[in-house]
């Protein structure tokens, strides 16, 4: 599939990268269809920063990092029946992200720990789903963002 996007502009989408969010993501329901688009100038470096790019409004991508890279121990209990839609979940094809807000200040750009996007890696559904911790919509990451850099320059 071909794509021309607001940000990549023309690529190239292999069937099999394209994650099925049947229920959209927050704030935007008739998203469906979407893939994952890394920085190739630094590889496919875990600490990276990712967008989720749409394949139903090229138009619309938003940064996603793994929330790992935030917190080291982040497992949020999640109601089994919002995971049922995704199919079998192990520790093995269970992918996590965390969504970025970048606001014109980067020293408040934050992380939304309360509502992770979960990906099934065997088939390829994915949900953003709400979880039951009491964790920050807003979490604040400039400064973790700004450490993990400075030690990997060393």
């Amino acid at each position: 599939m071909k794509v021309s996007t607001r940000l990549f502009g023309d690529i190239e989408i292999k069937d099999e990268k394209i994650i099925t969010m049947d229920r959209g993501i927050v704030g935007f329901p008739d998203l469906k269809r979407f893939t994952l688009i890394y920085d190739n100038e630094k590889g496919d470096d875990s600490n990276s920063i990712m967008w989720f790019q749409s394949l139903d409004e090229p138009q619309f991508a938003m940064p996603v990092t793994l929330p790992t890279n935030i917190i080291a121990d982040y497992n949020p209990t999640i109601n089994d029946e919002l995971l049922i839609p995704l199919g079998d979940l192990t520790p093995d094809n269970t992918y996590v992200l965390v969504t970025i807000k970048v606001p014109s200040d980067p020293k408040q750009m934050s992380v939304n720990l309360k509502a992770p996007i979960i990906i099934n890696t065997d088939n390829m559904k994915g949900g953003q789903l709400i979880v039951e911790d009491d964790l920050e919509v807003r979490f604040p990451i400039y400064e973790i963002l700004k450490k993990a850099k400075e030690e990997a320059e060393k």
